[in-house]
C-alpha cells in the first residue's frame, strides 16, 4: 500500500502577521442627585475614565456616556444610557468601563438583561470596583449577587424617602407642584399666591358651571375669548377644566397623598384610594372661591354623574329591534338600553341586560 501523498501549502507571510486593532473603549458614568458633592463625583468619575482610556496604547476612546441627577433604577430614564447601547448594538463599541454595578444599574433584571445583550455582541463590560469582566464564565453569579444588593440598597433608601415624606405630611407640610396649577405662583413664604387675573377666570368658571354650563360649553368660552391656560396657550382641555373644579386648592385647602408610587422599580403612581390615609390641610392659603362654592360645584359634578345613562333611542326603534312590538306613530317616548357582552365559546354577543322605560305609557317587558 502507497503512501498518502500530502502537501503543504505555506502561509502567507503577510497574513501570518495580522495588525492588531485597537479596542474602543466607552465608560459610563452616573450620579443619582444634583448634590454638589455629587456633582464634583461625577464631574471626576469623567476625568478620571478620559485620562484612563487615553493612556492605553491599546484603546482608543470611544465615547464617554454620562447620566447627570438621574435614578438607576429604570433604563428608560436615563438617556446616556441607552445612546450607550444603541452604539453597541451598531458595532461601534468594544468594551465599557464603569465605576461598579450600582452606577450601572440598580435594577437586577434590567442589569442581568442588558449585559447578556451585550455578551452576545461581544461586548464586555467591566466593573472595577468588584473587579468582574462580564465575558469571563464566572461572572454572571457574581453579578446577580451584587445586582441584588443594588436593588435591596435602592430600595432601602426608596423607604427612607418615602417615611420622611409622610411625615412631613402629617405635620402639615405640603410640596406643592405650581407647574400644572392654575391661578397661583409660589410666594415668598413658600405657600400658594393668587394671581389676579388667573383668579377672575376661575371664578367665572365656577360660575358658569353652576349656571348649567357644560364643560365642553365653558371650554369654547374660554377659547373664543382668547384666555390663556396654565402653558399659556389658547387651547384648553376637558380635563384642565374638570382639575379646576375638583381641586380642593381653589378653597384654600391641600390634599396629601392623592397618588402613591407603588415601589421604586417601575415608580408608577398608583391613585390613592384607601390604601393609604390622606391629608387634608385645611386654611393653607388664600382661598380663590368660597367653600360653599367649591362644595356646591363637587355636588353637582356628582348629580351630573349620576344623571348620565346609558345609551339613548327612540321607542320605536329599539322595541322593533329587540321585542318586536310595532308602536303607534305618535309615540315619542325614550328609555334606555344597558347592553353586556356575553361569551359562548369563541364568539361573543351582545344581550339586553336591562330596559327601563321613563313616562313610557307601554308596559315593561312588552
Amino acid at each position: 500500500m502507497t503512501g498518502t501523498n500530502v502537501i503543504v501549502i505555506p502561509a502567507k507571510a503577510q497574513m501570518a502577521q495580522q495588525v492588531k486593532r485597537q479596542l474602543r473603549v466607552a465608560a459610563y458614568c452616573r450620579v443619582s442627585t444634583d448634590d454638589e458633592e455629587q456633582l464634583t463625583s461625577y464631574e471626576a468619575q469623567q476625568t478620571f475614565y478620559t485620562d484612563k482610556i487615553m493612556e492605553n496604547p491599546d484603546w482608543t476612546m470611544a465615547g464617554i456616556f454620562a447620566d447627570e441627577g438621574i435614578t438607576g433604577t429604570s433604563a428608560r430614564k436615563r438617556p446616556e444610557f441607552l445612546r450607550m447601547i444603541r452604539q453597541c448594538r451598531q458595532k461601534k463599541i468594544d468594551l465599557i468601563l464603569t465605576k461598579s454595578i450600582s452606577r450601572f444599574a440598580r435594577n437586577t433584571v434590567d442589569c442581568l438583561g442588558y449585559i447578556r445583550a451585550l455578551r452576545e455582541l461581544g461586548i464586555a463590560v467591566i466593573f472595577e470596583k468588584e473587579n468582574i469582566n462580564t465575558l469571563e464564565t464566572d461572572s454572571e453569579m457574581l453579578i446577580t449577587l451584587l445586582g441584588a444588593f443594588a436593588q435591596a440598597e435602592s430600595e432601602s433608601i426608596s423607604a427612607n424617602v418615602r417615611w420622611g415624606i409622610r411625615q412631613a405630611m402629617r405635620e402639615g407640610k405640603a410640596n406643592i407642584n405650581y407647574k400644572y396649577l392654575y391661578a397661583y405662583e409660589k410666594g415668598e413664604d413658600g405657600r400658594p399666591r393668587i394671581i389676579p387675573d388667573q383668579a377672575g377666570v376661575v371664578k367665572d368658571i365656577y360660575d358658569r358651571f353652576l349656571a348649567g354650563a357644560s364643560l365642553r360649553q365653558i371650554k369654547e368660552w374660554l377659547e373664543s375669548e382668547g384666555i390663556p391656560n396654565v402653558a399659556g396657550k389658547n387651547e384648553w382641555t376637558i380635563s384642565a377644566i374638570r382639575s379646576i373644579l375638583t381641586s380642593e386648592k381653589y378653597c384654600g385647602d391641600v390634599l396629601l397623598q392623592k397618588t402613591f408610587i407603588s415601589d421604586c422599580i417601575s415608580k408608577k403612581a398608583v391613585k390613592n384610594t384607601g390604601q393609604l390615609p390622606k391629608y387634608l390641610i385645611q386654611d393653607h392659603h388664600p382661598a380663590i372661591v368660597e367653600r360653599r362654592t367649591f362644595d356646591a360645584v363637587q355636588a353637582e359634578l356628582a348629580r351630573r354623574k349620576a344623571a348620565k345613562s346609558p345609551t339613548k333611542a327612540a321607542c320605536g326603534t329599539i322595541l322593533n329591534r329587540l321585542q318586536g312590538v310595532q308602536p303607534t306613530s305618535h309615540c315619542e317616548h325614550r328609555f334606555y338600553v344597558k347592553t353586556g357582552q356575553s361569551r359562548r365559546g369563541f364568539q361573543s354577543e351582545k344581550i339586553s341586560l336591562a330596559i327601563r322605560f321613563v313616562d313610557c305609557s307601554l308596559p315593561f317587558g312588552v
